[in-house]
């Protein structure tokens, strides 16, 4: 008896608010059935810290809003076969871009969150990762092959989603996996 190879998921949070991770979570009893079909490779709900080679599908909510963000999502998108966004941030920048508006420089955004609003101890923390210019939504950085709008995405919806992408052959997993 042949044995199915079991698809290599990844999940990734960016800047955001965790709610995408939490609609995954949402899909409650349909994890079970999903957890019979993918090898979970890499998410914040797992401790895992180095991003994998050869992962079938990464799910990735958030905006890129700091260079550590932007070399990750770089590696993910070369070791990932299809990249899905999660939610809005992902797809449009959302919440996260709400920055770009003020057309303040990565140094004023730090000083109004860190020092101006500071009841104590108002200072930059030294260990913040490097912000960008300008947060954006992941199309804008690399190639993104599905998007699942929302904010957040309903549990129903991103169920359907990875359903649909886990029961037939998409073009770039083609010839990649048995199904059955």
């Amino acid at each position: 008896m042949e044995t199915t190879k079991k698809i290599r998921l990844a999940t990734v949070w960016l800047s955001g608010c965790s709610g995408c991770h939490m609609s995954f979570l949402d899909q409650d009893e349909r994890l079970i059935e999903l957890a019979k079909k993918v090898q979970l490779v890499y998410s914040p709900l797992v401790d895992i810290k180095t991003f994998p080679e050869d992962v079938d599908i990464t799910i990735i909510e958030g905006a890129v809003g700091n260079e550590e963000q932007l070399n990750l999502l770089k590696q993910v998108r070369m070791r990932t076969k299809v990249l899905v966004a999660l939610g809005d941030c992902a797809v449009t920048g959302n919440v996260t871009a709400l920055r770009n508006a003020l057309n303040n420089s990565a140094k004023s955004v730090l000083e109004r969150a860190y020092v101006e609003t500071a009841d104590m101890n108002s200072q930059i923390p030294i260990d913040v990762p490097k912000l960008l210019e300008q947060a954006c939504p992941l199309h804008e950085i690399v190639k993104v092959d599905y998007y699942i709008p929302g904010c957040p995405p309903p549990a129903d919806l991103i169920n359907y989603v990875l359903t649909e992408l886990l029961s037939r052959k998409t073009p770039s997993m083609e010839g990649r996996f048995k199904y059955g």
